[in-house]
């Protein structure tokens, strides 16, 4: 999609934004309770410019009422929050230059999708030449132009998400505040739509993006950082990639993602490339160490597609257990084995021949596929 160039050289998309610290946002020790109930413990969190954060956790972990701070709708019994440095805590929605879609979308049904995208614009008493040239400019970004005079009613759910969405940006957001945007959408479409939030993002590099959502395949696909909630409470952050293969506690391992954890004991604490031998019942293996010394107790986290029933090149850990479940669903095959007390999930694309349940079964991994965490949950 190629935006109309500017006056000034810039492009209508680059200019739907204005970018740069300005749209930085910084939670510093901010706490919300309703009715003397505290439901967002005291909160510290950056966010660049220009980055994607997603904010997953349980329902009632907190991360629609961060959103909702932020968005000015809520408000804080203590700490403060900053947009692009500037203490915006005491400053009502409309003048903290943010922009807010949920999960109904919250089209006005007897508008049409212009004037839809046009109403924040007409609210703060824009000129007419200036709507028009932002709602067009919005439209063009989501690829929605040519549904200008339709009712919301003519839109498919996917549709209408994207006039939500375009509604948001006409109004030049700092920040794109995205609250569960996706969850009304059937399977297929909500795939379709992570992919346009995507492609919306790289057209608009500098706009931040709070994404909070129970769908930890969006989190994954679209976030540059993830923060997890729960009880209120900030339990890891971290980049996306590096939280889901060193999940810094058990409940991020298990939440972000299916995690095997596996009781071990640290056999030996001495690094040789960064890992270290640990046993799991009458196994020893290597993985990545997490500075603990000799004989403490750690859960193993290996991820389900990182195990195999072969002895591949690389895969030099090898766990002994019994298979107890085959699942095959076309390209994919679910398998359960027993490993002592726990149970362990393989994914597996390529199989050999499998043992009947309740045989014996081998499993591999690489040891730069699995890492140490504490036994305790977390926050």
């Amino acid at each position: 999609m190629t935006a109309a160039a500017l006056g000034d050289g810039r492009t209508a998309t680059q200019d739907l934004v204005r970018a740069g610290a300005a749209s930085t946002v910084g939670f510093d020790k901010v706490s919300v309770a309703y009715r003397g109930a505290v439901v967002l413990k005291p909160l510290t969190l950056e966010v660049a410019a220009g980055e994607i954060l997603a904010m997953i956790g349980p329902s009632g972990s907190g991360k629609t009422t961060a959103l909702r701070a932020v968005a000015g709708f809520v408000r804080p019994v203590s700490g403060r929050i900053r947009v692009g440095g500037t203490d915006v805590t005491d400053l009502p929605p409309y003048e903290r230059g943010l922009a807010m879609v949920v999960q109904n979308y919250a089209l006005f049904p007897h508008m049409r999708v212009a004037d839809n995208v046009a109403f924040g614009l007409r609210a703060r008493g824009a000129a007419r030449t200036l709507i028009e040239s932002r709602v067009d400019d919005a439209l063009g970004v989501v690829g929605m132009r040519t549904f200008r005079k339709r009712y919301p009613r003519e839109l498919s759910g996917g549709q209408q998400q994207r006039v939500a969405i375009a509604r948001a940006l006409a109004v030049r957001p700092r920040v794109l505040l995205l609250d569960e945007p996706l969850s009304a959408l059937d399977a297929q479409i909500r795939r379709s739509m992570v992919e346009e939030i995507a492609r919306l993002h790289a057209d608009l590099p500098d706009l931040t993006i709070l994404y909070v959502t129970h769908d930890q395949s969006e989190a994954l696909t679209l976030a540059d950082r993830i923060a997890i909630l729960k009880d209120g409470a900030l339990c890891a952050v971290g980049r996306t990639a590096d939280l889901y293969r060193r999940p810094p506690n058990r409940f991020a391992a298990e939440f972000l993602g299916r995690a095997n954890l596996l009781p071990v004991v640290i056999e030996d604490d001495r690094s040789v490339g960064g890992m270290v031998a640990v046993r799991a019942g009458a196994d020893r293996l290597l993985v990545a160490g997490d500075g603990a010394p000799a004989g403490t107790r750690r859960l193993l986290c290996v991820r389900p597609q990182h195990l195999t029933l072969t002895a591949e090149l690389g895969y030099s850990n090898r766990i002994g257990g019994r298979l107890r479940q085959v699942h095959w669903q076309g390209e994919l095959t679910h398998l359960v084995a027993e490993v002592g007390d726990s149970l362990v999930r393989i994914v597996a694309t390529r199989l050999p021949a499998l043992p009947e349940r309740g045989g014996a079964v081998d499993m591999f991994f690489a040891p730069g596929d699995a890492s140490l965490i504490p036994e305790e949950a977390g926050v």
